[in-house]
């Protein structure tokens, strides 16, 4: 194989093994979940969202996409706000790891959807919001 081959074969399988635009991860409730950095992630719903879209999308993207166990905790990294990576209306951001996330592990709400920075649940209490049927 010549130089130039060389080159594009391992150009091509580059491009095979970056994600493409379509394939961006979407949760089970039909939210958007974007890399915001190395250890933050940024749920983006279709709508406005509620806490039950924002927790089960954020543990299912842990667990789906970054092979989190169910016993590891989800913090929020940032509350509601626009999004950093879509530019949509509404979004909230979560990490695994507080301390490069640079947040304080806070004590949760009472309420899903208060959504405040360091606020956490296990993988597996919030992949839980993923079967609970909203309510009209």
């Amino acid at each position: 194989m010549t130089q130039k081959s060389t080159f594009l074969f391992m150009l091509a399988g580059l491009a095979l093994a970056l994600p493409q635009a379509g394939e961006a991860f979407t949760s089970k409730l039909g939210a958007r979940v974007n890399p915001v950095n190395s250890s933050v992630f940024e749920v983006v719903p279709k709508s406005s969202g509620d806490g039950q879209v924002f927790w089960c999308s954020a543990a299912d993207y842990a667990q789906r996409e970054l092979r989190a166990p169910w016993q590891a905790r989800v913090y929020i990294a940032r509350g509601r706000a626009p999004s950093v990576t879509t530019g949509r209306r509404s979004s909230v951001q979560f990490t695994l790891d507080p301390n490069a996330a640079g947040i304080t592990p806070a004590p949760s709400s009472i309420s899903l959807n208060s959504l405040k920075v360091g606020e956490s649940m296990t993988v597996q209490q919030a992949y839980g919001y993923c079967s609970v049927s909203p309510f009209f």
